[in-house]
C-alpha cells in the first residue's frame, strides 16, 4: 500500500476546511464593520440554499462526467476565485460596500463550495479503497485533520492584521485567504490520484431516485416523521452562532469597561474552542450511545444547545469570560450529539437502497431548509434586540434563542420515541 497515501488526503482535509475556516465565524464581524449587519442572516441562509441542491447536482456529474477529484478541484477554482473577487472588492470599495456586489460573489463562492464537502469526503473514500485501506478505520483520524486546518484558518485570521492594523476578521482580507486556499485547492486537487467515473451509477434510475427524492417516502413512518422535523427543527440552531458570535463578542470593544480584555480583542481565538470541543466530542459519542441509547443522546445534545445559547447571553469577556468558555465547551456536544447521532439513527432505520437518499434528506432538512430559516430568523431577532434598538440587548436575543431551543427539547422529549428494534423502513 502506498503510505503517502494518507499524507496527501491529510493535506486535502486540511486545506478543504481552512477555506471554510478562513471566514465562516468572522465574516459577520466584517459585514458589521461595512454597515450590512442586519443583513448577516442573508449572507449564512445562503449556504443552506444551495446545499439544497448543489451537492445532489455535483453528485450526478462526479458519478457521470467528470473524475470526482478534478471536479473537486474545479469547484473549489470557482469558489475560490469568486470568494478573492469579493475580498478585492471589498479592498477597493471601503466603507461604500454594495450589498448587491458583495452578496453575489459570495454567492456564486457558497454554490461552488458547499458541494466540496461531499465532494472530497467521496474522493477521500475512493483513494483509500484503491488502495487497499479500510474507510471505516482510517478515514476517521485523516478527518480530524480537517478540523484541525478550520482551526488554524481562523487563528491565522484572528492574529494577522493589515496594513491599517485591522484583524483579517474584522476585514476583507479574510475572503482572499480563503480565495487564495481555494485557488491552492485547485491545483493540489489535480495532483491526486484518479477518482474514475462510474457511468452507470445512475442507469436505471428514475429522475426521483437520482436526486434522493424517493427519501420523502420515510415520512410515512410516523416515528421518522417526527424524527425529520425536529431534524429542521434543531438545524435552525447550527448556523446562529457562526453568523452572530463573533460580532457578538467583538462588540464589547465598545464597551469601556471590556474594551481592553483579551476575548473582545480576540474573538475568533475564543471561538477556536468550539472547533476543539467538536473534535473531542466525537470521541464521546461511540460510549454516549452505548450508555444513553438514541433518544437520551439526542436530547443531550438540544440541553447543550440550550446551554451554548444561554451562556452566551449571561457571559462576557470580563469576569464572565468562564461562561463564554464554557459555552464553547458545550458546543460540542450540541454540534456532534446531534449531527453525528442523527446520521447513525438514519442509517439504522433505512434499508441498503435508501440509505444514501436518507442521508441526504437529514442533511436537507438540518444544514438545508433547517439552517436557512434560522439564519434568517435569527437575522430578525437580532436586528430588533440589537441592530434596530435603542439600547442594543445581546443577551435579549441570546436568550430568545435559548428558549426556542428549550422548547424543541421538551417537545422531542414528549413525541419522539425511540426504535424498540433495529427493524430497517424500506
Amino acid at each position: 500500500m502506498n503510505k503517502s497515501i494518507k499524507l496527501r488526503l491529510i493535506v486535502m482535509n486540511i486545506i478543504q476546511w481552512a477555506v471554510w475556516g478562513s471566514y465562516l465565524t468572522s465574516m459577520g464581524s466584517y459585514l458589521a464593520s461595512v454597515g450590512l449587519a442586519t443583513r448577516i442572516g442573508i449572507f449564512y441562509s445562503m449556504q443552506g440554499i444551495v446545499s439544497i441542491f448543489m451537492p445532489t447536482l455535483m453528485g450526478i456529474v462526479a458519478d457521470k462526467f467528470i473524475p470526482g477529484q478534478k471536479l473537486l478541484g474545479l469547484c473549489h477554482g470557482i469558489a475560490g476565485a469568486a470568494m478573492a473577487g469579493a475580498g478585492l472588492y471589498g479592498m477597493t470599495a471601503g466603507a461604500d460596500v454594495s450589498f448587491s456586489i458583495l452578496f453575489g460573489l459570495y454567492a456564486v463562492s457558497v454554490a461552488f463550495y458547499m458541494p466540496t464537502i461531499a465532494l472530497s469526503n467521496s474522493v477521500a473514500f475512493g483513494i483509500l479503497e484503491r488502495n487497499g485501506y479500510d474507510t471505516v478505520k482510517d478515514f476517521p483520524p485523516i478527518r480530524v485533520f480537517g478540523t484541525v486546518g478550520f482551526i488554524i484558518a481562523m487563528l491565522f485570521v484572528n492574529f494577522m492584521k493589515n496594513g491599517a492594523g485591522v484583524q483579517y476578521q474584522h476585514s476583507y482580507n479574510q475572503f482572499i485567504v480563503s480565495g487564495v486556499l481555494g485557488l491552492a485547492m485547485l491545483i493540489y486537487c489535480f495532483t491526486l490520484p484518479a477518482c474514475p467515473c462510474n457511468k452507470n451509477a445512475t442507469e436505471g434510475q428514475t429522475l426521483a431516485e437520482r436526486f434522493g427524492l424517493n427519501a420523502f417516502s420515510l415520512f410515512k413512518d410516523r416515528q421518522m416523521a417526527i424524527f425529520f422535523i425536529f431534524s429542521m427543527l434543531l438545524g435552525v440552531a447550527l448556523q446562529i452562532t457562526n453568523g452572530f458570535a463573533n460580532p457578538f463578542i467583538s462588540h464589547f470593544q465598545e464597551v469601556p469597561e471590556f474594551a481592553d480584555t483579551w476575548g473582545a480583542r480576540n474573538a475568533n481565538a475564543l471561538i477556536s474552542i468550539s472547533q476543539i470541543s467538536e473534535t473531542l466530542g466525537i470521541l464521546l459519542i461511540p460510549a454516549a450511545m452505548r450508555l444513553f441509547g438514541i433518544k437520551r443522546v439526542m436530547l443531550i445534545a438540544m440541553f447543550a444547545w440550550v446551554l451554548r445559547f444561554g451562556l452566551f447571553g449571561a457571559g462576557d469577556p470580563g469576569s464572565g469570560v468562564w461562561m463564554l468558555i464554557l459555552s464553547m465547551i458545550v458546543y460540542g456536544v450540541a454540534f456532534d450529539f446531534f449531527n453525528i447521532s442523527g446520521a447513525l439513527y438514519t442509517n439504522m432505520r433505512t434499508s441498503d437502497k435508501l440509505q444514501n437518499s436518507a442521508q441526504g434528506l437529514f442533511m436537507l432538512m438540518t444544514n438545508g431548509i433547517g439552517a436557512t430559516i434560522g439564519t434568517l430568523s435569527a437575522q430578525a431577532v437580532v436586528n430588533h434586540f440589537v441592530y434596530n434598538a435603542a439600547e442594543p440587548n445581546w443577551s435579549a436575543a441570546w436568550y430568545t434563542f435559548a428558549a426556542y431551543a428549550l422548547v424543541v427539547a421538551i417537545l422531542f422529549m414528549i413525541l419522539f420515541k425511540a426504535p424498540k428494534t433495529d427493524e430497517k423502513i424500506a
